[in-house]
């Protein structure tokens, strides 16, 4: 799951999260880590600028510095930067703290990444907007060589080039902690079929999803990947139980088994991981929410 309070957007960010902070970001990934959520997720935005501040809000927690914090609270649950706008840095600093967040965290780390898209971001640290593509796909490429076993890796780019410079800690995961692609343009999916171990849509529609994953699959069959991708998807709000108040049409509530059934649907599709949003009017609830999902859903999801 995405956590509460790390990013507020209006489009989706409960009102009680304006209140919150670090003590509640403890408590909810430590009930992740409790009930068997597998990761849960913190995105990355540097800056917003007042155009879109009204909608996206500026609370945005950096994905590094809060992950590592809750790192050190939690034992289980993986830590999945959803997603970070890694063609912002260069990939040796991007390679240097996540490789230490990895190594902090005994090897949990999963470094989701996608293009980014507020332009006042990269003309604010001198990056070409237009250009963000490319330079993420290069950016990916080097990373995945940073964040292999060598100690002193190499890479030679159009953009970045670097050899004979060592960086330690090296990550705990071997070959290297995995890269997931975020994103359902043509070119993000692209990218996750060549570049990624895994795909991270961004709002498709169930209607949807099954040709996004069959172009997915070509893709990665065309490139002469044999290893499968981890498909994953963003599920519908959930609520479990009758909530009493009204969450919103779209909202998948009522019994565990009908919300399991429900779910249970994308993994016919080929979806490997759901990520999860509830309905909730406090960390309180939120966390009942965690825990009937984990005990009385999760079971019913596989087999």
């Amino acid at each position: 799951m995405q956590l509460p309070v790390q990013s507020q957007s209006t489009l989706y960010a409960e009102s009680w999260e304006a209140a919150a902070g670090p003590v509640d970001l403890v408590a909810i990934a430590q009930a992740a880590d409790r009930y068997g959520f597998a990761y849960i997720a913190c995105c990355e935005h540097l800056a917003i600028p007042r155009r879109l501040a009204e909608a996206m809000g500026t609370v945005w927690y950096d994905p590094v510095a809060t992950l590592a914090h809750l790192a050190a609270v939690t034992e289980r649950v993986r830590l999945l930067s959803h997603v970070a706008v890694v063609g912002l840095k260069h990939p040796l600093v991007t390679a240097k703290q996540y490789a230490t967040l990895d190594r902090l965290s005994g090897g949990r780390l999963i470094l989701g990444v996608g293009a980014g898209h507020v332009t006042e971001e990269f003309e604010a640290l001198g990056v070409d907007f237009e250009r963000r593509g490319a330079v993420l796909d290069e950016t990916v490429d080097a990373l995945k060589a940073a964040l292999g076993p060598e100690e002193f890796p190499t890479f030679a780019g159009e953009r970045f080039a670097f050899e004979g410079l060592g960086q330690a800690p090296r990550p705990v995961q071997t070959p290297r902690p995995p890269v997931w692609v975020g994103g359902s343009s043509p070119a993000a999916v692209r990218r996750a079929a060549v570049r990624g171990d895994g795909w991270l849509p961004q709002g498709d529609r169930r209607a949807d999803l099954p040709a996004q994953i069959g172009k997915l699959r070509r893709l990665r069959e065309a490139a002469g990947i044999d290893e499968p991708a981890v498909i994953g998807t963003i599920a519908e709000p959930l609520y479990v139980g009758e909530p009493g108040w009204e969450v919103g049409r779209r909202t998948l509530s009522g019994a565990p088994e009908r919300i399991a059934a429900s779910l249970r649907e994308y993994a016919a599709m080929g979806v490997a991981q759901i990520q999860v949003r509830f309905r909730c009017r406090s960390r309180s609830e939120l966390t009942d929410q965690m825990a009937a999902f984990g005990t009385d859903v999760a079971p019913l999801l596989n087999g």
